[in-house]
């Protein structure tokens, strides 16, 4: 059952407001007149009334699911082949955008996850109108009610300003409604502030919410209020963001590109800032957990039914089939055709490089000698994740909508009647039917057949083992491979029947354990992008051509031959990666319309 969700009334305003968000008392909702009259008096008279407003803040959250591009079609873990504008990008195309209500990318999408500017002003905008007008008629609510409602506010402004600061980097701050009418010209044209100025200005609100101590710690499945904010909610995203901005892109004292106005770094280098990240991690850890935990069925975690599961940190609420509060991730995702039947769009080809990222079952990577590893017959003993995220050729799919399994082939078939009508990988581009010989099964929900608006499984923003692995990684490069670095990455390790890791490892050895940790963990989660980012690994990654797993038969008139495995280059597009690619541009008419704001560095 959803928390907080959806006892949608007969009046329109419940419906119209609260979509995907949280829900009102249908009880007291219906003893007050109509809502979809209200006045600012009125909206503001009552606890009920003020959480209608409150509760549409809550429908600003980016839905992850519905999205056409997800974040990592703009890394080398996907292969989108033709798909939407991400082949664009990976091309280097990325001209400044004209208009702001359009894609931040002018016509061509840009990695923004949903953002663009006039859509994060409008978000800011309710964040703060919300804390005034609660604050003007105080009187009217109890000091609990108050305080945590502020401090939700407060960390919904904190989060919409942390998901456009990592793709464009220092923003304006507005801490109060802009009023046109009352301002003045000085007062409405807020120059965009540092990178700095604007990463302390998030993890401060963050961690002045953390002392307050206003909101819950976690919400468990089936509580009334799950799906708001809570205390692990922003200690998990201040110590990703000391995390993100401790990182080489932005603390080397020198932008990718000339930032005289360090927009897009930090004016000096700090290697201290790896400390504070590890200890906003530690402090989590420390503080949360037994609340907070790996989850043991990891395939499952962000199942319907097991939401608000002790991993899951922050998220979105999802509602399958209900006035488009569902999501249509599972048309994007999973194989083509299934039992047949053509489902799904393909949309979602894991590539080569990720595939190849998958540890064998004894914790060796496949480019060690001793590993086991056979090209020849590369899916034989590997890791449990590589089973639970990848679809294979020749690998058994069965979800629980389906009434039988099925096993599903990517080989290239000659002696196929109707080819298309398959799931054999699609060098040519002409149907939904992926190019890299890879499906993604991870993220897929096993109750629901694809369909729009179908799953109701909600968008998981931060886990603890996330976490874990930003705690690893910041104490690594503050203090090196020490006790608490193992502990950290092996409690994820373990979890997937991993062997630990071996000792003795150096600074640079746990850097790059803790690196593939967390492509291997982490993937399809939308984090694989920023950490190419952060780590300053888009050039080498993005700037170079993505592999496909290509099986032929060595005799294709009858194949009575082997399958014989072959990794080649997807060459249907040229990978080209520009440094000004590193953050999103601000669109033109955006600084047509304030001359205070400047552009990003290239554009």
């Amino acid at each position: 059952m959803k928390g907080l969700i959806y006892k949608i009334s007969t009046i329109g305003i419940c419906a119209s407001l609260l979509f995907g968000a949280i829900s009102c008392d249908t009880e007291d909702f219906l003893e007050n007149e109509n809502k979809s009259k209200l006045t600012d008096a009125t909206q503001w008279a009552s606890e009920a009334n003020a959480d209608i407003f409150i509760n549409d803040v809550y429908s600003e959250i980016p839905r992850i699911c519905t999205l056409a591009e997800q974040l990592d079609y703009y890394t080398d873990d996907y292969n989108i082949s033709h798909y939407y504008t991400a082949s664009n990008w990976r091309q280097g195309i990325c001209q400044a955008p004209a208009s702001s209500n359009d894609s931040p990318w002018g016509g061509t999408y840009g990695p923004t996850n949903g953002y663009n500017w006039r859509t994060f002003f409008v978000k800011l905008r309710k964040c703060n109108t919300g804390i005034q007008k609660l604050e003007e008629n105080r009187e009217n609510y109890s000091d609990e009610y108050y305080n945590q409602r502020v401090a939700e506010l407060r960390f919904l402004r904190a989060f919409f300003y942390s998901e456009y600061f990592m793709h464009v980097g220092g923003l304006p701050i507005i801490t109060e409604p802009l009023d046109r009418n009352t301002m003045s010209e000085d007062e409405l044209l807020v120059p965009r502030s540092t990178f700095e100025e604007t990463f302390n200005f998030i993890t401060g609100e963050l961690g002045a919410i953390v002392d307050d101590g206003s909101l819950e710690v976690k919400y468990n499945n089936g509580n009334g209020d799950a799906g708001r904010a809570t205390l692990g909610a922003a200690l998990a995203l201040k110590g990703w963001l000391e995390l993100f901005a401790a990182s080489p892109l932005f603390n080397s004292g020198t932008a990718y590109l000339s930032d005289p106005g360090n927009f897009v770094h930090f004016a000096t280098a700090d290697a201290g800032r790896w400390a504070t990240a590890a200890a906003t991690n530690k402090r989590f850890i420390d503080l949360y957990d037994g609340t907070y935990d790996l989850f043991d069925d990891l395939p499952n975690l962000w199942r319907a039914s097991n939401e608000y599961n002790e991993e899951i940190i922050w998220d979105r609420q999802i509602v399958a089939n209900v006035g488009g509060m569902g999501s249509n991730y599972e048309r994007r995702g999973g194989p083509t055709y299934v039992l047949g039947n053509y489902l799904t769009w393909g949309n979602y080809n894991p590539t080569q490089e990720l595939v190849d990222q998958f540890a064998m079952a004894n914790g060796l990577p496949i480019t060690d000698p001793a590993s086991g590893y056979d090209p020849q017959n590369p899916y034989e003993n590997r890791e449990k994740r590589f089973y639970d995220f990848i679809v294979y050729d020749g690998a058994t799919y069965k979800l629980d909508w389906m009434p039988t399994e099925d096993i599903i082939y990517t080989r290239i078939d000659e002696t196929y009647a109707n080819p298309d009508k398959t799931n054999q990988i699609d060098l040519a581009g002409k149907t939904d039917v992926g190019d890299s010989g890879y499906y993604q099964k991870k993220r897929l929900n096993p109750d629901a057949a694809p369909g729009n608006d179908a799953s109701g499984q909600n968008d998981v923003f931060y886990r603890y083992a996330e976490v874990l692995l930003n705690y690893a990684e910041a104490q690594n490069e503050a203090v090196g491979p020490d006790p608490s670095v193992y502990n950290a990455v092996n409690r994820v390790r373990d979890r997937s029947d991993l062997p630990d890791l071996p000792a003795g490892l150096s600074k640079e050895e746990m850097r790059t354990a803790i690196h593939n940790e967390r492509r291997g963990e982490l993937c399809f989660e939308n984090k694989r992008y920023f950490d190419n980012k952060r780590l300053m690994q888009q050039e080498e990654t993005m700037g170079v051509p993505r592999h496909n797993m290509v099986i032929r038969n060595s005799s294709p008139a009858d194949n009575s031959g082997t399958w014989v495995y072959s990794v080649e280059e997807e060459v249907k597009y040229t990978a080209k990666f520009e440094a000004k690619q590193y953050m999103s541009p601000i669109p033109q008419d955006v600084i047509d319309q304030n001359p205070n704001i400047e552009q990003n560095p290239g554009y």
